[in-house]
């Protein structure tokens, strides 16, 4: 677990960043979260006292090509989100919400806007599993495979903790991850807002207005 010391101002919130089989799961090393304490606990937004720097991940995207996180997202608000295609309810509940509210900006800002969908589920989720299934969602979110062990050091830079994919109690295959899109400014390229996976549509279409300028939510 990371420990740093900050103002009195902020709170270490370990328990925002939980982690979920898109059902259930949990870990000793849970990564903990330094928010802005005025931020409102009814709000779906978690502003980041000290934001995150963007994972250096390269990764393959789903056209088979070699996809630098950093370089290809840079200078472009840009949403990070930790899942697997089989997962039955959170992760695509969670694509389908930014989908729907991203179609409420002006075209010239869905343009701009990046949504990259980080599998936590590489040996299933091969570059024609992720196109396939985010091609439903909505074609232009990037979909990213590659190495479990870079995936999960990526994931681990921005607070979130992921573990191999294992099976259940049933025989059935999940990924257990954190649940928390990450808001990364255009401005700066630092992930300064966090979103649970309680966020609604209307969450996100009031949001990303702000998210697509760096403004806070």
């Amino acid at each position: 677990m990371r420990k740093k010391t900050f103002a009195a101002a902020v709170l270490l919130a370990a328990a925002t960043l939980t982690l979920s089989a898109c059902g259930s799961g949990d870990s000793g090393d849970s990564p903990v979260a330094v928010v802005d304490g005025g931020s409102g606990s009814k709000r779906a937004a978690t502003v980041l006292d000290q934001p995150f720097t963007k994972p250096d991940l390269v990764l393959t995207d789903t056209h088979g090509k070699k996809y630098d996180l950093r370089e290809e997202t840079k200078g472009h608000p840009t949403l990070v989100y930790f899942g697997y295609t089989h997962c039955p309810d959170v992760c695509p509940t969670t694509m389908s919400n930014i989908a729907v509210a991203k179609q409420k900006l002006p075209k010239s800002e869905q343009d701009d806007l990046r949504v990259v969908f980080v599998t936590t589920d590489p040996g299933r989720d091969t570059p024609a599993e992720l196109g396939k299934w985010l091609k439903g969602i909505d074609p232009d979110f990037i979909g990213l495979t590659g190495d479990f062990a870079a995936v999960k050091a990526g994931a681990r830079t921005v607070g979130i903790s992921v573990e191999p994919t294992s099976k259940d109690k049933n025989g059935k295959l999940v990924s257990v991850h954190g649940t928390q899109v990450i808001a990364f400014s255009p401005k700066t390229d630092a992930g300064y807002v966090l979103y649970g996976e309680s966020a609604t549509v209307d969450d996100y279409t009031r949001d990303l207005p702000k998210l697509v300028k760096g403004a806070k939510p």
